[in-house]
């Protein structure tokens, strides 16, 4: 049995209630300054947190390591590399994140592994390969002016024999959002939206259909037992002249894609890459997707795949 309290330290813990002053009592929160670079549509809107990471200057990028969960995000387009070099050109549009690239290699491949990139654009993936001590190969059809370690080549038609790539690369265009090249064979001409019609069975018939063909080379020449990534994001379309709910089209080429991979591919897994695209703080931009009730792309999906060994 618990033995009654004492009557004077009974009063000190009343006299203490009363006063306000019990040690015991939780303190209140403080209320959070506004941070001094918070815009006055962020405060009202709430379209951008001013806790999410922004880009880091060279030199003082976090260091890398390995992504162990199926949602990846770094604060920057690039990482720090060891030798020292940039990944990729500033002034290409839509460059690929190098340090998605980064995360496969070290996770599927091995030093002087093979590595190719069909669309290498400018040269993201040849120069992580450099740093990480693996040999690449780059292709495309609009090769960068001030990269002569790619070769113009068309995706559909690789160069290259049979089962002899360690790993492959490819970030596709998502449809016609980026004007790549002015030949006509760029995928990126082909319009993912494209409605049905007599001569077309499915929505982006000839877009699928081109990256069906890039897809099957894909697959030729990597070895048995060996890896591909997809880098790849949906997209939305608005149409002129529309408001509402039939402001746009929704185009699934995330979904569409890993389709027709699976059919000759085994998938290994589905990874979420958050973007961080300077273009997503735009006021504007969230204003139309709220009053025309549709999405921003937020994130890109990549597909790891394996060819079945024989």
């Amino acid at each position: 049995m618990n033995s009654p309290m004492p009557d004077d330290f009974r009063k000190k813990i009343e006299q203490e209630l009363e006063s306000g002053n019990n040690s015991t009592r939780r303190p209140q929160r403080s209320k959070s300054k506004q941070r001094p670079d918070s815009k006055p549509y962020i405060k009202k809107t709430g379209h951008k947190n001013p806790d999410t990471p922004q880009n880091t200057r060279p030199g003082s990028r976090p260091p890398m390591g390995i992504q162990t969960t199926t949602l990846w995000e770094y604060p920057s387009q690039h990482y720090d590399s060891q030798l020292g070099n940039m990944q990729g050109r500033k002034d290409y549009t839509g460059a690929t994140p190098s340090w998605v690239i980064y995360q496969l290699l070290k996770r599927y491949t091995n030093q002087g592994d093979t590595v190719l990139d069909p669309m290498c654009g400018s040269g993201t993936t040849l120069d992580v390969c450099k740093d990480l001590g693996r040999t690449g190969i780059g292709y495309d059809l609009n090769p960068h002016p001030q990269r002569p370690d790619i070769k113009q080549n068309d995706a559909r038609k690789l160069p290259i024999d049979n089962n002899s790539i360690d790993f492959a690369f490819i970030d596709p265009p998502y449809s016609t959002h980026v004007d790549y090249s002015d030949d006509p064979r760029c995928i990126g001409k082909l319009d993912a939206s494209q409605p049905a019609d007599r001569t077309q069975t499915v929505m982006g018939q000839d877009y699928y259909q081109a990256m069906d063909a890039v897809l099957g080379e894909l697959y030729r020449v990597l070895k048995p037992g060996k890896f591909l990534g997809l880098y790849v994001s949906d997209s939305w379309k608005k149409k002129k002249g529309k408001q509402g709910d039939q402001a746009g089209t929704f185009m699934p080429i995330g979904f569409e894609l890993f389709s027709m991979m699976s059919q000759a591919f085994t998938p290994v897994d589905i990874i979420c890459v958050v973007r961080h695209n300077n273009k997503l703080q735009r006021g504007n931009w969230h204003k139309s997707a709220e009053a025309e009730n549709f999405y921003l792309r937020g994130f890109n999906y990549l597909f790891i795949m394996k060819k079945d060994p024989r």
